[in-house]
């Protein structure tokens, strides 16, 4: 296949089809600002020919790594279909309206709770957590709850695509599709 943004398309929905949890799940790499890497697991939010989407608190720190150093590196691995997708390329910022668009699909509670978390940040316990989703609770009321401006998200744009598939005796199939101007430029590459 020569569109590897059709192919991981088809990929991630063999594992919706298989019924695997969290099949949107992806580990985010970024540097840190001591120059170390850091991962952490997501969940792919959107996808295009522009690249993988992901939301977060903008204050978190995967946003502060990003927003200093926009190079990325994302994995997806579902083990029971023995198949593996790494991305690497820079994350911009999505646009406001991008933001808001998403945030309006969120259940009411998980948008209550982006305003009351202080993501990462230290609490004294997790009833501190519950005390403050109360107060965002009662400052909204039944109103709607708008996006706050410290959470928006991220679209990793790739410049390199690997897929591999697990093959017995370590026979295993690497295809490596590299980003030249607007094509896509295919590899095979020895497991």
């Amino acid at each position: 296949m020569k569109d590897p943004i059709a192919l991981f398309q088809t990929w991630l929905q063999e594992a919706v089809d298989a019924g695997l949890k969290e099949p949107s799940a992806m580990t985010v790499a970024t540097v840190n600002p001591d120059g170390h890497p850091d991962a952490r697991v997501v969940l792919l939010k959107g996808l295009d020919e522009r690249g993988f989407v992901f939301f977060t608190n903008m204050e978190s720190p995967k946003a502060r790594a990003l927003l200093r150093d926009s190079r990325a590196a994302l994995c997806f691995y579902w083990m029971p279909l023995t198949k593996q997708v790494r991305i690497r390329g820079r994350a911009e910022v999505l646009s406001d309206g991008e933001a808001d668009t998403y945030f309006a699909t969120r259940p009411r509670l998980s948008q209550i709770s982006a305003w009351a978390s202080k993501q990462s940040r230290p609490m004294r316990d997790y009833f501190e957590l519950e005390v403050e989703i109360a107060k965002i609770a009662l400052r909204f009321g039944v109103s709607k709850v708008p996006r706050p401006a410290f959470w928006s998200g991220f679209r990793v744009v790739p410049a390199e695509i690997e897929f591999w598939t697990e093959k017995p005796f370590r026979r295993h199939q690497r295809i490596l599709y590299t980003r030249e101007a607007d094509l896509w430029q295919m590899q095979w590459l020895y497991p």
